[in-house]
């Protein structure tokens, strides 16, 4: 048995032999031999459900590439299966892919508009003797389809005439067969070391309502063999998809060959995204959805594309986020801390730093003046001067959070406690004189006094102090929700349970309601994006908040462990 540490440099030996930019140096050469002159790319969801993380890495990947080589990128929707598909998530996914920022012009395409073009593809592979309709059941098609090990054997219904087969097919869009009474197979090769290659279905009946093409059609193409036709019909030059589909290439290759494209695309496979300790299984989050577990698709704790947008993550850190993910060949799963990473980076330097009181109790500065109140200034981001100053309110009263303050303190705590002085934030040292408790021996206030030529900006040095605490003025000042998020799922037992449901962490939610914020907050609009004070980054939700209230999610934290890997 091979020990850990060979384990690990076979992996990095094999990292290091597939080149992050594998796919570039195929389209490379694809160029130099003539293959193509105009790289044409897509991204093709079926409209079954929210994009997520996963979808992000191909749609950015897709986009970079016509991007890169002055080509085109498609937008097209796989929607050749009624049975799952809805308006909502074709809606979903164009929102998604723009914010991105990944631009496909006048080029929205639907699969389901190439239908009549699909059929005729199925009538000339009949006419060739390369497909013919099997009355298998489907039970009966797995049995005879045999293993990994066993070869297939021929359906009974393989040897059925030209003629025959096109007056079945015929009868099949007609409408004269219940669904899985019929289906149209390719003829291949039951012996293929290739599954995928033993006679596969290519057309199955299903009447139902498409949300394209309404009742016209009863009989739909199955997706391998509808994808390289629309691949094909648009001229796509690389059909770069996903690992799983490696497998699936030579009927890609059939399907193109036997219908005789002219230029046909070439498919390249990449890995997926995988995130350690992540929900992206489609029929999990519609669970989590349908049960009330989420409140919808864009719920911050999944990684939906719209639930990263609403939680206040930015397009740029996604892109960030896939650069340092790479493309390869193999697949490998990164830490969520490294997404959380790239969008830290992001907000850094452009979010307004902004005062809020989470937990808070009362200070009030016994000898300030009652009644009085004056404006300091406060930079905006502490990162970037070029972003100004803003006016903070200061008065008798504030809020403070309640970490700021203990009666008893241990050794090393510099914030408040009887008798210490400390800065409040871009204003006045202040002393610890005495504080109220209730009824339970909860400190509600704590009283202070100010030296009031200690006020920041003027260059005092008479004595300095350890701590610095943030504030918020009681009577100047805005109230809102705010919501801390852990993964949805619990770390330590990993996603699944062995029954296959999902291992919920029951703390991934806490919502504070009484919440303290500066007035400057009353500019922005849902959407927005903060860095709040020793507390995160937070931003203000785009579903919940209204005119009248704020409610922020937080983003992120302000600091982590994490740390880039060394190249």
């Amino acid at each position: 048995m091979s020990s850990p540490v060979d384990i690990k440099e076979n992996s990095e030996e094999k990292k290091e032999t597939v080149s992050r930019n594998f796919i570039e140096n195929i389209i490379d050469k694809d160029i130099e031999e003539g293959r193509c002159k105009k790289v044409v790319t897509r991204f093709p969801p079926e409209p079954n459900g929210y994009l997520h993380i996963g979808h992000a890495k191909s749609i950015l990947l897709n986009y970079g590439l016509a991007k890169k080589y002055n080509g085109k990128f498609n937008m097209r929707f796989d929607d050749t299966n009624p049975t799952k598909e809805k308006t909502e998530f074709v809606e979903s996914i164009l929102k998604d892919i723009k914010w991105l920022g990944a631009d496909w012009e006048d080029r929205l395409f639907f699969a389901s508009n190439y239908f009549d073009q699909m059929y005729e593809a199925a009538v000339k592979l009949i006419k060739k003797g390369k497909a013919y309709v099997c009355d298998l059941t489907p039970e009966e098609i797995r049995e005879y389809r045999g293993t990994l090990t066993e070869p297939g054997k021929n359906s009974p219904y393989r040897d059925r005439s030209v003629e025959e087969n096109l007056e079945l097919f015929e009868n099949m869009k007609n409408g004269m067969y219940k669904d899985g009474e019929k289906v149209l197979r390719a003829k291949i090769d039951m012996s293929s070391p290739n599954i995928n290659m033993r006679d596969p279905i290519i057309y199955r009946v299903a009447h139902i309502t498409h949300h394209n093409t309404g009742d016209k059609w009863c009989i739909y193409p199955m997706y391998d063999f509808a994808h390289p036709i629309e691949d094909a019909i648009e001229h796509v030059t690389h059909s770069i998809c996903t690992l799983e589909f490696e497998d699936h290439r030579p009927l890609y290759d059939w399907v193109v060959t036997e219908l005789e494209y002219p230029n046909p695309p070439r498919q390249i496979e990449f890995a997926k995204l995988y995130l350690t300790n992540v929900i992206t299984g489609k029929r999990y989050i519609k669970k989590l959805v349908e049960e009330g577990i989420v409140d919808g698709w864009d719920d911050p704790r999944l990684v939906t594309i719209a639930a990263l947008r609403r939680r206040g993550f930015t397009p740029e850190s996604i892109k960030s986020f896939m650069e340092l993910v790479g493309v390869t060949k193999s697949n490998s799963s990164n830490d969520y801390a490294m997404l959380e990473y790239c969008i830290r980076n992001d907000l850094k330097p452009k979010a307004p730093r902004v005062m809020a009181v989470l937990d808070p109790i009362k200070l009030v500065i016994d000898n300030y003046p009652e009644g009085q109140v004056e404006y300091l200034d406060a930079m905006v981001n502490m990162e970037n001067p070029d972003l100004g100053y803003e006016k903070v309110p200061f008065e008798r009263e504030l809020w403070i959070d309640r970490d700021d303050f203990m009666e008893e303190p241990p050794k090393k705590y510099f914030r408040l406690f009887p008798g210490n002085e400390v800065r409040l934030m871009n204003a006045y040292f202040v002393k610890c004189v005495d504080f109220e408790k209730d009824e339970n021996g909860k400190v509600t206030v704590v009283h202070c006094t100010y030296d009031p030529i200690t006020k920041n900006g003027t260059g005092f040095t008479g004595r300095k102090v350890k701590g610095t605490i943030h504030w918020v003025p009681v009577h100047h000042c805005k109230k809102v929700t705010a919501r801390l998020y852990e993964n949805l799922v619990d770390e330590e037992k990993g996603v699944y349970n062995e029954d296959g449901s999902l291992n919920l962490n029951p703390n991934s939610l806490t919502v504070i309601e009484d919440c303290y914020v500066e007035p400057a907050i009353e500019k922005y609009k849902p959407g927005d994006s903060f860095q709040f004070v020793r507390n995160g980054y937070f931003c203000i939700d785009t579903k919940d908040s209204t005119d009248d209230h704020f409610v922020f999610n937080r983003v992120v934290s302000l600091k982590s462990s994490f740390k880039l890997p060394k190249k």
